[in-house]
C-alpha cells in the first residue's frame, strides 16, 4: 500500500504537485488488495457497484467469459448515497471488486487509501487504449489506480423548432444567449434552467472561461474560486437571474423535465451525457432540437469544458485484481460494450474510437438526423485538460451550493457567494491535514 506521502500527486505532472503529506486523517480501508491463488477451471464472481445501467454491456461480459462472472448492484448515485456506502465497505474491510467513480472523487478515494495500485497488475501497458487527459484522471504518483470510462464535454442542446418559430439566431456568444434570452422571454418561456444545487454544472462555465479553481504551489494548495473569470461567469448569472431570464430549477427533476418537453425552457448548456436524459424524459419533443457549440466568451473561440466523468475503480481489498482489471478494460475499450454504454447514456467515450465506427456517429432522428455528436467531439478537443480536482471537492462544492441557495433566497450575489466558499474550500483541505491558502 502506498504511504500518505506519495498517493496524490497529479499525473504527468506529479513532480511539480503536492502529495498529501503529514495528514492525520487515518487509511480508511481495512483490508489490503491480494490476488487469491485460482486453480484452473476455477469459476470467479466479481461484484461492481454503479449507478449507470450497464448491465446490457455486463450481461454481454458474462456471456463471453463464462468463468469470471461479473454481478453488477446498483448503488445511490455518487453523493447520494453511493459513495458512501463504498467508504463504509472499506473501512468495514468488505468492499466490491469494482466501483463507479466519477474523476472528481478519486483523489478522496485516495486520500483514504481506498484504490488498488493497477500498476502493479500490468494497467499501464493499456495507456495507449484511452484519451490520455481521462487517463490521467486515474494516474497519481506515477501510478494507475482507475480505469477511465468517459467524461462529459459540453454542448448546447437547443429546441430548433422554438427557434425557427421565433426567429431567434442559435447564440455563437453568452452575449448573445442573454439576448436570446430576453427575445424568448417575451415569447413566454425561458432560455434555460439555472440548478443553484449543482456546483459541478455551474463549475464548466469558468473552467471554459479559463478559471482554474485548484492548483498547486509545491507542496501547498491553492484556491481560486473568486479570480476574474469566475467573477465574470457570476455576473453573468447574477444578471440572468435578477432579470427573471432563467428558471432556478434543479436539472434532472419532474419540473426541469416538464420545462423541457413543454418548450418552458429552450435550451440547456449540457454535458454530452445529456442526450440520453433528455431523450428519456422529454419523449414528445423527438425530432425537434439540435445541439450546437457551447457559447463563448471570447467571439470566435470553441472553448469548452466537462461536467462529469467517471472511472472504474478496483478498490482496494479485492481478492481478483487481475480479472477486475481485465473486465474493466474491455467495459471501456470493447466495441460492442461501448456501444451498449452508449445507448444506456453513459457519456463521452474513454477509449480512443473512430467517431463514425461507433453508434456515436450515427444520424439521430431525435435531433432531427443531426450528427450531433460532431459538436462533441469538436468540444472534447476544446477541453482545458488542466483542470484540477482537490481531495475534497465534494464537501467543498457543497459549500458552493448553499452559498448559492442564500443567494436565491434573496441573500447577496453569487459573486459574493464564491468569495465565501473560497474560505470555507480552504479550511476542508487545512482540516485534512493539507497545506492550503487562498489565491488572493
Amino acid at each position: 500500500m502506498p504511504t500518505r506521502r506519495k498517493i496524490l500527486a497529479w499525473g504527468a505532472a506529479a513532480a511539480a504537485a503536492p502529495a498529501l503529506a503529514g495528514c492525520g486523517e487515518q487509511v480508511g480501508a481495512a483490508r489490503t488488495t491480494t490476488a487469491a491463488g485460482r486453480r484452473p477451471g476455477q469459476k470467479v464472481t466479481l461484484t461492481f457497484w454503479t449507478w449507470v445501467p450497464l448491465q446490457k454491456a455486463v450481461a454481454l461480459w458474462n456471456e463471453q467469459h463464462p468463468d469470471v462472472r461479473v454481478d453488477v448492484q446498483t448503488v445511490p448515485a455518487n453523493t447520494s448515497g453511493g459513495y458512501q456506502k463504498m467508504h463504509s465497505s472499506l473501512t468495514a474491510g468488505d468492499p466490491p471488486d469494482l466501483a463507479q467513480v466519477e474523476y472528481y472523487a478519486l483523489p478522496e478515494f485516495m486520500l483514504v487509501n481506498g484504490l488498488t495500485d493497477l500498476s502493479e497488475y500490468g494497467a499501464d501497458e493499456l495507456k495507449g487504449a484511452y484519451v490520455d487527459w481521462q487517463w490521467q484522471q486515474g494516474v497519481f504518483a506515477g501510478k494507475t489506480y482507475a480505469i477511465p470510462q468517459a467524461s462529459g464535454p459540453m454542448g448546447l442542446f437547443y429546441r430548433r423548432d422554438l427557434f425557427d418559430k421565433w426567429d431567434i439566431e442559435v447564440p455563437a456568444t453568452w452575449d448573445e444567449y442573454r439576448a436570446a434570452a430576453v427575445k424568448i422571454k417575451k415569447r413566454g418561456s425561458l432560455i434555460s434552467a439555472f440548478p443553484p444545487a449543482n456546483a459541478q454544472w455551474f463549475a464548466a462555465f469558468p473552467w471554459q472561461r479559463g478559471a482554474h479553481w485548484v492548483t498547486t504551489e509545491g507542496d501547498t494548495w491553492v484556491v481560486d474560486l473568486a479570480g476574474p473569470e469566475s467573477l465574470q461567469v457570476a455576473d453573468f448569472w447574477d444578471g440572468m437571474l435578477s432579470d427573471g431570464l432563467v428558471a432556478p430549477v434543479q436539472d434532472a427533476q419532474s419540473a426541469f423535465y416538464k420545462g423541457l418537453q413543454t418548450g418552458d425552457l429552450a435550451t440547456w448548456p449540457g454535458a454530452q451525457w445529456y442526450d440520453a436524459l433528455i431523450r428519456g424524459n422529454a419523449p414528445r419533443t423527438e425530432g425537434r432540437w439540435r445541439v450546437a457549440e457551447l457559447p463563448q466568451w471570447e467571439r470566435g473561440g470553441h472553448a469548452s469544458a466537462n461536467w462529469g466523468g467517471s472511472a472504474t475503480a478496483i478498490l482496494q481489498g479485492s481478492r481478483h485484481p487481475v480479472e477486475a482489471l481485465e473486465f474493466a478494460h474491455w467495459l471501456n475499450t470493447d466495441p460492442a460494450a461501448i456501444d451498449l454504454l452508449i445507448a444506456a447514456g453513459y457519456g463521452w467515450p474513454a477509449a480512443k474510437i473512430e467517431l463514425a465506427d461507433s453508434a456515436l456517429g450515427k444520424p439521430d432522428p431525435f435531433f432531427g438526423g443531426q450528427r450531433y455528436n460532431e459538436v462533441f467531439q469538436l468540444a472534447d478537443g476544446n477541453v482545458d485538460t488542466s483542470w484540477r480536482f482537490a481531495p475534497t471537492t465534494t464537501q467543498s462544492y457543497a459549500h458552493v451550493q448553499d452559498a448559492f441557495g442564500r443567494v436565491l433566497a434573496g441573500h447577496g450575489s453569487l459573486a459574493d457567494a464564491l468569495k465565501d466558499a473560497e474560505g470555507m474550500f480552504v479550511d476542508d483541505l487545512k482540516a485534512k491535514g493539507l497545506k492550503a491558502r487562498s489565491a488572493r
